[in-house]
């Protein structure tokens, strides 16, 4: 379809906004025009609500007629004008559904779930309706059975390879009967993705804790009883505190309160959420076990967790497996040595108590003390969130660099978001990053990276560059001091900004390759790493300093933090490594139509059969387990953090043999993995940075478990 006609669609669309008076100013929706802003930058300001089902109309409709004028063409396929014709196509739809997914989870709203529910389902059709697309695919299979007969690059190979694939993944060789099931399938799972995630967040946002004797808040922190009053004044509870499920109250109250049944109320809280009522999440997730299962066959596996794990690196959930149980016998084991090491303390206190789930927290706070006198809330002070953002920057420029001038003006979403111009070292503009810390209620639990635009070399060699963002939910200020962040929110910080170095740094051809597109079990493999340097030493004494004296962290602290640095590792690991078993096994599951799961029996029959201690939960209860009952992206897949993490660990002992800021090291890394995205085998980037296959060893040093 030729350039006049797609701008046709598009201003069809627009004119359903403007103005039947002919003297009032025409309003076009911003989706339709090009951005005038910095960069690109969605003009946030500029959107209403109002704009995006027209916009997501048009975007369908581009990107159609785009698919229809691929498979019209007549000349014999090739690479230009199919694979990189099909990358280039549905730039609108792109632009539209980047803005409203990211919105729709940091700062959602009523109207944002209805067009949700209207748009979602509207998307998922036109991508059944490509991927089941016979002419189409018909030419992406010339190319695959033809592909050595050319001499391709290898991001081009790959291309072909990895479209065919995910052609015959999403129903490509079906029959037409069969397609048409697909189809309902994926519109099935789309809407109870949508119930899934409004279940959740209505439950989250439903609960509190209220507190009106003071004495119940001992051992509290004073940032965090602050913040809980300034929540109770918010919520027109003048006098009292109200703590919520956000990380940022409720893990200080299992931290540090000392009242007992203050943490269990939190606890019990956070475990049963979305678990019964109006928003219990168990019948969601068993239609969503039913339709997955039935997806799954009806494209030739055996069960979700095969398909699922057939298009990463582990290639079966068995391989995972394999990998999760060398990890979690020696885990298990250290948390036995914790929980004496806890229940030593209950004892010397004249306790008279079993170490419970609600406890853990509290007690590996005091061990940690005890063993290393070391107390978090002496750490805080120095974690400031702007110090720990100029830390992370710090990172950035000492590695890559970078560095990142911040854009006052710029647009934004909210008044939180702060953006900023990253330059490389030549002082060319290299990507745009915003960053958005804080909670509130129209933002979702977690942390997260994303972009607003993708990066990619157009059809005239110009190299098109990225707009990123991270949100994460951590310590809000207060009244009297700013957010200081604990050591868990320091290390969140660093993980995302490491999500979002591999899009910003990314140097890749083709959209479908640049930045973080790349397999589920090799994407954490950036972020993880940059984690590493948020306790180094060299580190801390650049951006660790008082938030009130300016002091650098001292000597002796670091020293502290040091000797503590695998402490409560078991606990870690447990609660991860039993989430990720747990993801898996729901995975092998194959519900029939009329069979219903009792995901609480489920759970404690999976947690039984692995060894799950009576003292630690999954990470994840299934009624709140968003990363694979929220979306399909971590579906079968919970297990790629800990895949991930052998990489990781592996690869930051050889900064460390060489050098934290080794440039070589660094340039190698940026080299191979960040820049070169999905461009080729992810086992094949990894060595040419490392120069051996990963295995778990570095992994069970890191946690001294080895």
């Amino acid at each position: 379809m030729n350039k006049m006609t797609l701008a046709a669609v598009a201003a069809t669309a627009a004119m359903t906004l403007t103005s039947c008076s002919k003297k009032a100013e025409e309003r076009v929706n911003p989706f339709l025009a090009s951005y005038s802003t910095p960069y690109e930058i969605p003009p946030f300001e500029e959107i209403t609500s109002e704009d995006y089902m027209p916009a997501f109309t048009a975007g369908i409709q581009q990107a159609q007629a785009e698919i229809d004028s691929i498979v019209a063409n007549p000349a014999t396929p090739t690479f230009e004008n199919t694979i990189l014709a099909m990358d280039n196509s549905g730039e609108l739809l792109e632009k539209v559904a980047l803005v409203f997914y990211a919105l729709s989870e940091s700062d959602s709203s009523d109207e944002m779930v209805e067009i949700a529910e209207k748009a979602m389902p509207m998307v998922s059709e036109h991508s059944d309706a490509m991927m089941m697309n016979d002419s189409l695919f018909q030419r992406v299979k010339y190319l695959y059975d033809n592909i050595d007969s050319i001499d391709y690059t290898v991001a081009q190979r790959r291309a072909i390879e990895q479209t065919y694939k995910n052609f015959t993944r999403n129903g490509a060789l079906l029959s037409a009967d069969d397609k048409e099931k697909l189809k309902q399938l994926n519109l099935k799972l789309t809407d109870l993705y949508l119930q899934f995630n409004k279940n959740l967040l209505e439950a989250t946002n439903a609960f509190q804790i209220v507190v009106d004797d003071e004495a119940m808040l001992a051992g509290l922190p004073a940032n965090i009883v602050a913040t809980a009053a300034e929540e109770a004044q918010a919520r027109g509870l003048e006098g009292k505190w109200v703590f919520t499920l956000h990380a940022p109250s409720r893990l200080p109250v299992l931290q540090f309160a000392a009242n007992r049944d203050l943490r269990r109320q939190m606890y019990e809280g956070y475990t049963s959420l979305a678990s019964s009522g109006k928003y219990d999440n168990a019948p969601v997730i068993n239609e969503i076990l039913r339709t997955r299962s039935a997806k799954a066959q009806l494209l030739g596996f055996k069960d979700f967790a095969a398909y699922s794990t057939d298009a990463v690196m582990a290639k079966t959930p068995e391989a995972a497996e394999d990998l999760l149980m060398q990890i979690w016998t020696p885990t298990r084991k250290r948390v036995d040595q914790e929980v004496a090491d806890m229940q030593a303390i209950v004892a010397a206190e004249g306790g008279d108590f079993k170490i419970a789930p609600w406890d853990y927290y509290y007690y590996a706070e005091k061990v940690r003390k005890a063993k290393y006198d070391l107390d978090e809330n002496e750490l805080r002070p120095y974690f400031a969130v702007d110090s720990v953002r100029n830390g992370i920057f710090t990172m950035a420029n000492k590695l890559y660099g970078i560095t990142f001038e911040e854009m006052p003006d710029a647009p934004k979403y909210h008044p939180e978001v702060k953006v900023y111009d990253v330059k490389d070292a030549e002082g060319n503009h290299l990507a745009v990053f915003m960053t958005d810390y804080f909670p509130r209620p129209s933002k979702r639990q977690g942390a997260w990276m994303s972009i607003f635009k993708e990066a990619y070399t157009d059809s005239t060699g110009r190299h098109v560059r990225p707009v990123v963002y991270n949100v994460g939910n951590f310590t809000r200020p207060t009244a009297d001091a700013p957010a200081l962040l604990n050591l868990d929110e320091v290390h969140t910080m660093f993980h995302e900004f490491g999500h979002g170095l591999h899009g910003m740094l990314t140097t890749a051809q083709y959209k479908s390759q640049a930045g973080t597109n790349v397999d589920r079990d090799f994407v954490e493999l950036p972020s993880q790493i940059h984690e590493h340097w948020a306790l180094e030493r060299d580190l801390l004494k650049e951006y660790a300093r008082h938030y009130q004296t300016g002091e650098v962290i001292p000597d002796e602290l670091i020293e502290k933090i040091e000797r503590a640095g695998s402490h409560n590792a078991g606990f870690d690991l447990t609660e991860r490594l039993g989430a990720s078993w747990l993801d898996l096994q729901y995975g092998h599951l194959n519900p029939g139509a009329n069979d219903t799961i009792d995901i609480v029996a489920f759970e404690k029959q999976v947690g039984d059969a692995l060894g799950m201690p009576a003292e630690i939960q999954y990470r994840y209860r299934s009624p709140y387990f968003k990363h694979i009952f929220g979306s399909n992206e971590y579906a079968s897949g919970y297990y790629t953090y800990t895949w991930a993490e052998v990489l990781d660990t592996d690869a930051f002992e050889l900064f460390k043999e060489k050098g934290i800021f080794d440039p070589e090291t660094a340039q190698s890394f940026r080299e191979n993995i960040l820049e070169m995205g999905g461009s080729d085998d992810p086992m094949t980037l990894y060595i040419n940075f490392r120069g051996q296959r990963p295995g778990a060893d570095a992994l069970l040093r890191h946690y001294g478990l080895k």
